[in-house]
């Protein structure tokens, strides 16, 4: 899974502070129905986190579209409507510049259902019950 980027201190207040703002304004853009893509109104689309550059000129939306379907046909269409995107954000988040915008697919949801799996694999029940057992000893 490749690493999403940041800086050593990771990111800024002021980053965090727009990147939840670009994200809610995607958030509302998408739920109203704005875009008129058959794709993106057939499909309804969890934006779980945006991360901005440091100069706050790109933002990095990682989306899912709810149950997982179609992911690539709704990435195609949110890059098809990019432009209106960024104009509606733009609109809706006080910037000096309004920051271009990249979708990528949101992976955390598979790095949660694979470390559920994991806890509850055979090995790790058997670690589990071991040390419980070794407790009440």
């Amino acid at each position: 899974m490749p690493k999403r980027a940041a800086s050593p201190a990771g990111p800024s207040q002021r980053q965090q502070r727009v990147a939840e703002l670009v994200r809610h304004a995607l958030a509302e853009v998408l739920s109203r129905g704005d875009i008129q893509d058959p794709v993106l109104t057939s499909h309804a689309v969890t934006i779980p986190e945006v991360r901005m550059s440091p100069d706050l000129r790109l933002a990095t939306a990682y989306v899912m579209p709810l149950g997982g379907q179609d992911e690539r046909e709704v990435l195609q269409a949110l890059e098809r409507s990019k432009k209106h995107l960024r104009h509606e954000v733009a609109g809706r988040v006080n910037l000096k510049f309004a920051p271009d915008l990249r979708f990528l697919r949101d992976e955390s949801f598979d790095e949660a259902a694979r470390i559920d799996a994991l806890l509850r694999s055979e090995k790790v029940q058997k670690d589990l019950a071991k040390a419980h057992d070794e407790r009440d000893d």
